[in-house]
This record gives C-alpha cells, sequence and structure tokens, in this order.
C-alpha cells in the first residue's frame, strides 16, 4: 500500500498546495480530511486541470474544485476486489478507509498490476539548429547538450520509457550523425528507435509527413527536443482519447504583468477604472502534442509546415482540438538563460 501521510490536505489548503504534493509524492492524488483524519474529498491531476480551464488560480481553496464523492475502498476489501472496482471506475488511485470513514492507506493500479506497455508511436523533434543557443551548439546539437548529467533529449527519452513508451522516431537535420550515433537503435535503453532525416528544414510540423505509412491505428505523441517536464504522458493520452478530438496540445499557463496602471475610458474620455499593473494570464502552446494517426496524412513531407498554423488551420475546418494545461515542471530550453536555469533546477528532479 503506497505511502499516504504527505498527500492529506485540508479543505482550505489550495491548488498550489494540492500541485505541490502531487509533485512531490508522485501519488497521481490528493486526499482531503477533516481535522479528525475522515475522508471529505480528492484532488486528482484531472481535477486540476479542469479547474485551470475553468480559469480557477492557485489560490483557489480545494472545497471549490474537489471531488466531494470520492470512491473508496475497506480495510476489509480484497487486492482483487479493489482492482475490480477501480477498473470498473476507471481510476488509478483508491483511498481505503477505516469502519469510521477514517483514512488508513492508498492503493493505486499501478502499484496492483503489472506495468502497462504503450504501443503508441512516440515522435521527437530534435532537426533544429539551436540558433539562440550559440555558442554552445557550434559543435553540438542541441538535443546532445547536456543537463545535468546527461543530453537534454535522454532525459525526454527515459522519461517517456518510464511511463511504458517503447516505439520511438527521432527527426533530425543538424549534426544528425551525432543524433544517430549517441542513440542508435535504441537497444541500449530496451526499445526502438527509428530516424526521419529532414533534408531542409520543415518547421514544427513538416516532418510529421515522413513518418510511415503504416503506424498503427492509434494516437501519437509528438514533441520538441529541447523540452523537459514531469508531465503526467499517460495523463494527456488519456485526455485526448475520451475528449474525442484530432489533436491535443500540451498548455503552460503564462502571467503577464503590465508594468503600469492601465486606464479604462468612457466614450467622453472620462475614467471608469484604473487597475494598478495588472496581471493578465494566457495558456501557451507548451510544444506536446497528442495527435491522431489521420492527421499526419494531412502532411507530405516535403513543405515546411509549423504545428501552430497547421492546427489552426484545422480549427478553421471545424476540427476539434484539445488544451491539456501542464501544471508540472516544464521548461523550454531555447536561449542560454533557459539552459542555464534548468541546469540549477533538473539534476534534483530527472536525475536521481
Amino acid at each position: 500500500m503506497k505511502s499516504w501521510k504527505k498527500i492529506v490536505l485540508n479543505k482550505t489548503q489550495n491548488m498550489g498546495a494540492a500541485i505541490k504534493a502531487l509533485n512531490n509524492e508522485s501519488s497521481g492524488i490528493v486526499l482531503v480530511a477533516s481535522k479528525n483524519n475522515e475522508l471529505i474529498g480528492t484532488v486528482t491531476d484531472g481535477d486540476i486541470r479542469r479547474a485551470l480551464i475553468s480559469d480557477f488560480n492557485m489560490n483557489t481553496p480545494l472545497e471549490e474544485f474537489m471531488c466531494k464523492n470520492p470512491v473508496f475502498g475497506d480495510v476489509e476489501n480484497s487486492r482483487s476486489s479493489i482492482i475490480k472496482i477501480m477498473t470498473n471506475k476507471n481510476i488509478l488511485q483508491m483511498p481505503i478507509l477505516d469502519k469510521n470513514k477514517k483514512i488508513i492507506g492508498l492503493e493505486t493500479l499501478q502499484d496492483l498490476i503489472k506495468k502497462r506497455k504503450y504501443d503508441n508511436p512516440v515522435f521527437l523533434m530534435a532537426g533544429g539548429v539551436g540558433s539562440r543557443l550559440k555558442p554552445l551548439t557550434n559543435n553540438i546539437p542541441k538535443p546532445l547538450l547536456h543537463v545535468g548529467d546527461k543530453p537534454i533529449l535522454e532525459t525526454i527519452l527515459d522519461q517517456l520509457i518510464s511511463y511504458g513508451f517503447h516505439n520511438f522516431f527521432i527527426s533530425t537535420h543538424y549534426k544528425a550523425d551525432m543524433i544517430r550515433d549517441y542513440f542508435g537503435d535504441g537497444k541500449k535503453w530496451g526499445v526502438t528507435i527509428k530516424y526521419l532525416h529532414e533534408e531542409k528544414p520543415l518547421g514544427t510540423a513538416g516532418a510529421l509527413g515522413l513518418l510511415p505509412k503504416n503506424l498503427p491505428n492509434i494516437p501519437i505523441i509528438m514533441m520538441n527536443g529541447d523540452i523537459l517536464t514531469k508531465v503526467d504522458f499517460i495523463a494527456m493520452l488519456n485526455y485526448h482519447v475520451k475528449n474525442s478530438g484530432i489533436a491535443t496540445i500540451g498548455t503552460r499557463q503564462y502571467d503577464f504583468q503590465v508594468p503600469f496602471g492601465v486606464i479604462k475610458s468612457n466614450k467622453n474620455n472620462t475614467i471608469s477604472s484604473i487597475t494598478e499593473k495588472p496581471i493578465h494570464k494566457f495558456f501557451i502552446n507548451a510544444g506536446i502534442y497528442v495527435l491522431n494517426p489521420n492527421v499526419i496524412n494531412l502532411i507530405n513531407g516535403s513543405d515546411y509546415v509549423d504545428m501552430p498554423q497547421f492546427l489552426d488551420s484545422q480549427i478553421k475546418l471545424n476540427n476539434k482540438v484539445n488544451s491539456f494545461p501542464i501544471h508540472e515542471y516544464w521548461i523550454d530550453i531555447g536561449r542560454v538563460s533557459e539552459f542555464d536555469k534548468a541546469n540549477q533546477e533538473v539534476s534534483s528532479l530527472f536525475n536521481n
């Protein structure tokens, strides 16, 4: 039974505290308890993402968005009965209560059954020149720059492998031989790696057209090769399937503070309000996607295509594209300042 005491919060604690508990303990769930340790609610990764989409913020108390009728197990439930309940209810974690409804444990489906293997192809984009990282990339491609004790792309690969993915494609262009020589066919990691070479830069979506046409008829995960994140890839994959779109974009909340007081005026130039240094919130593209396999057939593999423009064109055709908010650690290593920041932060998160 999984350790649970560090993931118990009270209902007045906020979303930020729940995210911290989820990320630190890797439990996938936060238990909300009364002063007497009675279960009154739960908060999962999905609850937080739905709250973010609904414009809740990090200071929102848990009681405003927690699940108030969570599924729970009894201390006398057998292992097989717990697995059956979790499977039937389609849940990954389940608190265990005593006869007084007090929390005494936590079971996770991952711990109860053998880890699943996912056949979904994973496409890693590693062809960029890394111009903004020069001179670091003068003699080495950006995906092979070391953050902590290993290259960026190896950390990405390790993360995806840890979730059960094994079928990888890597697009190359700049110093492609160095990437091929380092990763080979993937046997060192117990996976399969195939390479798609861009003779000319094809943009962030163009290389999709180089993928084989005989891929399995299941969603494809696509990710830029310069991003480090602790996102739950299985949660994102399941979210994509559940929401029935042609694509799902991993999104990240970005706050921009106007450095001045903002004035709103009426038509007669009378000021109606003054807001001092307001903060505007946006969702930005995090460079991680889940795509239906038929999407790749729309890209010919010879023309330059950027993903934002491509997906925007699909939205204008009334094809559904979903947003998956990423609250976990995420950094886009595009500039030297971000590379330095990643080296300060990432060792403790990934290389342990």
